[in-house]
């Protein structure tokens, strides 16, 4: 991609977009003062006025054709997700592909759950009254967007509020803002209103006047914690919904079905270079599998291919940033300092950071209790299903996890067990559909993505009610 100028929101300086692969300049983006956070709102009210009054099979149409458009073009898009963000083409096709799904079903979110009968008659003294509840548009929603889904994370924040009628004041990352611009772009095509859409791209003092002015109804945020943290502190009285990180564990019972857990666990730890926040983080096998596990699944690691994210032969790209990679080298260095076997991998060469495999990682470091984000997984072995479960919940924040087993009890008694926002049953943590709801455990957890659980965070019941007496 050729570097370019792109005009989003009337900036006065510019913020460079580099190619994560080789660091070469791809695009600048107008900066968005925080001082213009006026204009700002000014704009989404208008937006939210001619959303709210657009009908539903409007707002349905719009998103289908959208989905349309980009599956027309699904490989330009594709292209830009690899160039920004420096996924593999063949994970950034598949991104592609669920964006045009979440898209879709927003667009079938649009033309339903829009209410309900109340049956008012079913309480004393209400015989003579009869209504019903409609579900109405909060008005302005500010989404926040990270680098690693730069497509369909988006997707996620648009389609639903869209679908309720609402208007979205868009902060994407400002390492990969190119994808949201052209979904934009592609609504804007599909007779999306101007003006709904607003998109602002700048660092934290942009965000903290978003989030924090008093206009704004809803904040919608997938990052992590500490920013979490730092938006709820600065936000005030609106609705939340936050996707924030994990350390997603992974039980690998004895009785599983032996290459399908090697594959999947492969899978999902270094799908997207590990920036994935379902990504296999903590591998626990039973103890008289472990042997066997762990040399198949370091032999397995070893053949993937890591390099050039166009090559479609390659299996893992480069992180975001060369300062990510380095992140990650220094947190696994202190870890091996620390006690932990290096089993393969950790070898760096600029951006990218080759597949690692970790054993016996002591539970103090901070690659075992916290969010890594990068193509690293510990392995570990465990006596008892207790024992698993308990090292699976010991996190205080959780949203994926996964066991293998052919033992259906097992299983149930796992998924009952963990806290966890999903419980993956023969399939790795970091298996996720677009319509499910999708969302955090225990500390930090707010709200639910997931379209049509989205949709509802996004809109507000008003009961109607009519006295016949």
């Amino acid at each position: 991609m050729n570097a370019a100028k792109l005009h989003v929101a009337n900036g006065t300086s510019t913020i460079p977009v580099f190619c994560p692969y080789d660091g070469s300049l791809i695009a600048s983006v107008d900066e968005t003062d925080a001082s213009r956070i006026d204009d700002l709102l000014a704009c989404a009210h208008r937006g939210a006025k001619r959303s709210r009054n657009l009908s539903r099979h409007e707002r349905s149409d719009i998103l289908e054709k959208t989905a349309r458009i980009i599956e027309s073009e699904r490989e330009t898009f594709a292209k830009t997700i690899v160039v920004e963000a420096g996924k593999t083409i063949v994970q950034a096709r598949k991104e592609v592909l669920r964006c045009i799904n979440t898209l879709k079903l927003s667009a079938e979110e649009a033309k339903r759950n829009a209410g309900e009968i109340v049956p008012f008659d079913s309480y004393a003294g209400s015989e003579q009254r009869q209504g019903w509840f409609t579900r109405e548009p909060l008005g302005i929603i500010a989404a926040i967007t990270p680098y690693n889904d730069p497509l369909n994370l988006v997707a996620h924040k648009l389609g639903p509020a869209i679908a309720g009628g609402n208007s979205i004041l868009l902060k994407p990352s400002e390492l990969t803002p190119l994808s949201a611009i052209k979904l934009e772009e592609a609504l804007l095509e599909a007779g999306l209103p101007d003006e709904v859409i607003t998109i602002a791209i700048g660092g934290v003092g942009l965000a903290k006047a978003i989030v924090s002015a008093r206009d704004v109804r809803m904040v919608s945020f997938t990052g992590g914690f500490a920013t979490g943290e730092a938006i709820c502190r600065t936000a005030g009285l609106k609705k939340m919904a936050m996707e924030l990180g994990g350390n997603a564990p992974v039980i690998v019972m004895s009785d599983c079905d032996f290459d399908k857990a090697v594959e999947g666990c492969v899978s999902g730890a270094f799908w997207a270079a590990g920036q994935n926040c379902i990504g296999a983080q903590r591998i626990l096998v039973q103890a008289d599998l472990y042997d066997r596990f762990r040399g198949a699944f370091v032999a397995s690691t070893e053949k993937l291919r890591t390099g050039d994210p166009f090559n479609e032969e390659t299996d893992v790209g480069p992180m975001i940033s060369k300062q990510a990679a380095e992140r990650t080298e220094i947190a696994v260095t202190e870890a091996i300092a620390g006690g932990a076997e290096l089993l393969c991998g950790h070898y760096r060469e600029g951006s990218l950071y080759s597949p690692t495999v970790l054993d016996g990682t002591p539970r103090s470091c901070s690659l075992w209790s916290e969010e890594v984000f990068a193509p690293v997984v510990m392995l570990a072995p465990f006596a008892t299903l207790d024992e698993a479960i308990s090292e699976a919940n010991n996190p205080e924040y959780s949203l994926h996890a996964g066991i293998f087993t052919n033992n259906l009890a097992v299983a149930l008694e796992a998924a009952n067990r963990i806290d966890a926002g999903g419980v993956m049953i023969n399939d790795s943590s970091d298996y996720r559909f677009d319509a499910m709801p999708f969302g955090g455990f225990k500390y930090g957890s707010m709200g639910r993505e997931g379209v049509r659980f989205a949709y509802e965070e996004m809109t507000q019941p008003k009961v109607v009610c009519i006295n016949r007496a």
